[in-house]
């Protein structure tokens, strides 16, 4: 099959994101910063630790903070259930696990369908989103992992 320059250009201005839920809100980031999806697993509380680090665990022996973006976000807490999984990420060289309600799918959208975030969306404060994607029935928040936790934070992390 040959590849076509026309087709190569449309493709480098997809998007490919995984897809998840926190409540009713749809969220993506980019598929290349996920190292894995995990189901839940037990995680061992850190003392003194900040509210939104609700532990780490231990996957194939290291030792990986988790955080609750439900917590993060400022969002109600929920019991964790069959559908919950952990996101693993890395952020500027950090892995850290995020804890989300359910995982979706991997989508490929067009760049162009991504809009600059309106000020605040469902209390999320705008920081943390890189921009809404605008899909045929649905809108998609595309989360800024790189903001998603201040260089302190990241530093206290690759310290747990």
């Amino acid at each position: 099959m040959q590849i076509h320059e026309s087709d190569q250009k449309k493709d480098s201005n997809l998007l490919q994101l995984v897809t998840f839920h926190i409540g009713e809100e749809e969220f993506g980031v980019e598929i290349l910063k996920v190292q894995e999806i995990i189901r839940m697993m037990g995680i061992t509380r850190v003392p003194k630790a900040p509210d939104f680090v609700e532990g780490v665990i231990n996957l194939r022996g290291k030792v990986i903070p988790i955080i609750d973006l439900r917590t993060r976000f400022g969002m109600a807490a929920q019991e964790h259930d069959k559908h919950t999984r952990i996101i693993v990420i890395e952020i500027n060289g950090v892995i850290i696990g995020f804890v989300v309600d359910s995982v979706s799918e991997v989508l490929r959208i067009p760049a162009d369908t991504v809009e600059p975030p309106p000020p605040i969306i469902s209390g999320i404060e705008s920081e943390y989103i890189r921009g809404v994607g605008k899909l045929a029935d649905r809108l998609l928040i595309l989360l800024d992992l790189d903001s998603l936790l201040s260089k302190g934070e990241q530093g206290m992390l690759s310290g747990i």
